[in-house]
């Protein structure tokens, strides 16, 4: 039966190890013996608690049961010096970023990387993905009512992606109707440095990566990742390597999306220090793939259950699931995922709830088995519990059967051809578009003449609306 559970805010997924020792300890006079991670990269508290129990953090942000929603920041700061990333963003800008955003968020924004494949880039409602020209963001928008993710005309600065979701949040009062109404209303609320966007977000595809267990990083430290089947991590363990996180001067941990933590930058001749530490409390690492990469509800038993139930399928047909994600969700509507296949489990009728019924399940799968497309196929629909371990080895297969096949396809298809962008002005009152190229034979106003020479008392010549009724729009064409 699924919980609500108290969560503390960890904004990014990013603390100190003196933070989470605080966080431990707090927990631990609380009656606690363990915490959990959410999905969002934040922390839950399993247990019921009293109400002045979490005191202890006031510093920190603690989201009671039934309170105003306030909404984590998800970033990919996790994946900085381990995995492929984009050149220019660092740690350190990460970290920058998040400072600025000083607000509560009600809206769920995700700061991310196009490159890794670890943090989900389009689970949020604002999300910002870093883009080729250092410091500028795309940002891709999906407002809680909205059905589709739309893309902001204009790539945000990094020292504004703080006042523009501030800006967007005070917005949402005012039911804006479409991205371009944001945008404009957004430019009219703060003063923001925007650049042109000049080429679509590209997501290249990679397999899901292995983040558990000691690995070597190419400077010859080690970063290591640790995951608990039951997401209930224990507070002695956690305390005792948040000290020798501070004794080995490591100022960062790490939450990740999947109910894990990663510790980063640990010296190569404290590797013994650490294998003792994790031998001391007996824990285990290097956990199979099969059981690493799923998406479930927390605290959720019966859902847990029906995962190890799969998992010891896998297991017994030696099935291989490398790269491939799942979830396991009750069925409603306007969920977005960020995982390869899908298991829904469909919801009893109202009116059938007295009496006993099967459980039915559906399968889907995202588009080329890649998250990051926002595309699900339904492949089955109200199947037994029974019937879901050989259906989802069938969909492993197909899997494997179409990977690397999209880049031999676009390899024959031949180069892409190049795009065109026009910039022009439009007229907001009669969509008339004013093109410099070709100026405004009507007013005696030459080819080549840029807007922002136009005459202060230009006017549409259709319409006769001011010069100021006028806005930057950019179309795009193929080259014949």
């Amino acid at each position: 039966m699924k919980k609500i559970l108290p969560r503390l805010i960890v904004k990014g997924g990013v603390l100190s190890p003196a933070e989470l020792k605080n966080i431990a300890e707090t927990a631990e006079n609380a009656g606690l013996s363990t915490i959990s991670f959410g999905s969002r990269q934040d922390i839950l508290f399993p247990d019921a608690l009293e109400k002045d129990a979490l005191d202890g953090l006031k510093a920190l942000n603690i989201i009671e049961p039934n309170s105003n929603p306030v909404e984590n920041i998800v970033s990919s700061y996790v994946t900085t010096d381990i995995f492929p990333t984009t050149a220019w963003l660092t740690g350190d800008r990460y970290l920058y970023i998040l400072e600025q955003i000083r607000y509560e968020p009600s809206l769920k924004i995700n700061i991310t990387e196009p490159r890794q494949r670890l943090v989900p880039l389009f689970t949020g409602h604002l999300n910002f993905i870093a883009s080729e020209h250092e410091d500028y963001w795309y940002l891709y928008v999906r407002l809680p009512e909205w059905e589709n993710t739309e893309m902001y005309p204009a790539l945000i600065y990094s020292w504004d992606i703080a006042k523009i979701g501030e800006a967007i949040e005070n917005i949402l009062m005012e039911e804006p109707g479409d991205i371009e109404m944001i945008f404009e209303l957004v430019n009219d609320a703060v003063d923001t440095d925007n650049r042109t966007v000049d080429k679509p977000l590209e997501v290249p595809f990679y397999p899901f990566p292995y983040y558990e267990g000691m690995n070597r990083i190419g400077t010859g430290e080690y970063w290591l990742g640790l995951y608990w089947r039951n997401n209930r991590y224990d507070l002695e363990f956690l305390k005792a390597m948040c000290d020798l996180c501070a004794e080995l001067k490591i100022g960062r941990i790490c939450i990740t999306p999947w109910k894990s933590f990663i510790v980063k930058g640990i010296p190569q001749e404290s590797k013994l220090q650490w294998e003792k530490l994790l031998g001391k409390f007996g824990i285990n690492v290097r956990h199979s793939m099969l059981e690493l990469n799923w998406h479930l509800p927390v605290a959720n038993d019966e859902l847990l259950k029906l995962k190890k139930y799969l998992v010891a399928n896998f297991d017994q047909n030696d099935i291989s699931t490398y790269g491939l994600t799942f979830s396991i969700a009750n069925y409603t509507r306007r969920v977005y995922y960020f995982t390869s296949i899908v298991i829904e489990k469909n919801t009893t009728p109202q009116d059938l709830s007295e009496f006993e019924i099967r459980d039915t399940f559906n399968l889907l799968y995202a588009k080329d088995f890649d998250p990051n497309t926002r595309k699900y196929i339904t492949h089955v629909q109200d199947v037994d519990q029974v019937e879901l371990p050989g259906l989802l080895m069938e969909l492993s297969q197909m899997y494997f059967a179409q990977l690397g096949q999209k880049k031999e396809e676009e390899k024959s298809a031949g180069p892409k051809k190049e795009i065109i962008q026009t910039e022009v002005y439009q007229c907001q009152e009669c969509f008339t578009i004013y093109d410099e190229a070709y100026g405004d034979i009507t007013q005696d106003i030459e080819p080549e003449t840029t807007f922002k020479d136009l005459p202060e008392d230009y006017s549409c010549p259709v319409c006769e609306a001011p010069k100021t009724s006028f806005k930057k729009k950019v179309f795009e064409k193929q080259k014949e």
